[in-house]
């Protein structure tokens, strides 16, 4: 700050403090002050500290350089990590050529808990394989229909929906609609008069057949033969689920990585032997896929190793994190796939996909 003398010049008093604080023993409000420049480093690029201001003959403090302009470099540090490693993942997810599977695989995306990502796990995976080239059908067997917003597919109270197909015998043909995203991709929706299904069913022949019988017929009758068949669930064990175990080969268990999911999983795999048992013999738990991972967490870290050490055949490599764009994707009627190819998400649920197909069938 400078103010006038007396003389109508101008002091820097700001600088005569700061020159005062440099004579008194070299420190400056307890910070060593080295005489010559010396380097600092800054990331990866190196610059030469400033030359302490001196005195001139009028008294008045001067720099002799102007100080300098820092530089900083992302180097090694987590964020040029995470880039190079997403770089790494893309290039191989381009390079790698999923095959594709002889025969049909129906497989049904179950957990009777909520808030697992059944939903979010069940589009993104088919939106993966579709997108490698596989034919796809996701059923969309929840009444809260979320399947269908995420794969941007019509499901108001009026549009026939996978309702029709299980109590008034609707011909799938008549019910399957094509994602606007991906070519391959196909959905049979859920409207809200799939909510009381439940009740129709219980007093209906073959209640827990309907499902099955009517896929069975459409698959046998499709012109262009289907790779997989995904059967997104309700988050309860009733006939709307029961039905999707019934109609599949194989159950894919997306569990979050926290306590409380571990908890109904027992449950969960009781029902799905009794279902084996008694209706349908082929059924297997084929996949358990880890969702909302978040590394930064040691109880995230204990539930997956938890998991892994009980289902060391079954649970996938990938593990799904937490994400905004996970998040974001189905208030764009999208997958994350389509909606950002290139997030952390995205590229496992395309790992997971990838995985999914490697691994093959169980037999």
């Amino acid at each position: 700050m400078k103010h006038p003398n007396d003389d109508g010049t101008r002091v820097d008093y700001a600088a005569e403090i700061y020159a005062a604080m440099l004579n008194d023993s070299g420190t400056s409000a307890g910070i060593e002050v080295a005489s010559d420049p010396v380097e600092v480093t800054r990331g990866a690029e190196r610059t030469a500290a400033p030359t302490p201001p001196q005195k001139s003959s009028s008294g008045i403090v001067e720099s002799s350089a102007s100080a300098p302009t820092a530089t900083f470099s992302l180097g090694d540090t987590p964020l040029a990590r995470e880039l190079s490693e997403n770089t790494r993942r893309r290039q191989a997810l381009a390079a790698a050529v999923l095959p594709l599977p002889a025969k049909t695989r129906v497989v049904t995306v179950a957990n009777q808990k909520g808030g697992v990502g059944k939903t979010t796990t069940t589009v993104n995976l088919a939106a993966g394989l579709a997108r490698s080239g596989a034919r796809v059908l996701v059923i969309d067997l929840d009444p809260q229909g979320n399947a269908s917003t995420a794969l941007g597919i019509e499901h108001r109270s009026e549009t026939v929906s996978v309702y029709e197909v299980i109590i008034n015998d609707e011909p799938v043909t008549n019910v399957i609609q094509k994602c606007p995203d991906f070519d391959t991709l196909f959905c049979v929706p859920a409207t809200i008069h799939l909510a009381g299904a439940e009740i129709e069913l219980v007093s209906m022949v073959a209640r827990e057949q309907r499902l099955r019988t009517a896929l069975e017929k459409f698959l046998d009758e499709s012109a262009d033969p289907f790779h997989y068949v995904f059967i997104d669930c309700p988050p309860s064990l009733g006939l709307l689920t029961i039905n999707a175990f019934v109609a599949a080969q194989e159950v894919l268990i997306p569990i979050q990585c926290e306590y409380y999911a571990l908890e109904g999983l027992s449950q969960l795999l009781t029902n799905i032997k009794l279902i084996e048992r008694h209706l349908n013999p082929v059924l297997m738990v084929s996949t358990i896929l880890l969702t909302m991972f978040d590394s930064r967490t040691n109880l995230a870290n204990q539930v997956a190793q938890d998991v892994r050490d009980h289902f060391p055949e079954k649970v996938l490599t990938t593990l799904i994190p937490r994400s905004v764009r996970i998040s974001e994707a189905p208030s764009y009627g999208q997958t994350v796939i389509s909606y950002d190819a290139n997030s952390p998400g995205s590229l496992s649920y395309l790992e997971a996909a990838a995985e999914i197909a490697q691994r093959g069938a169980p037999h």
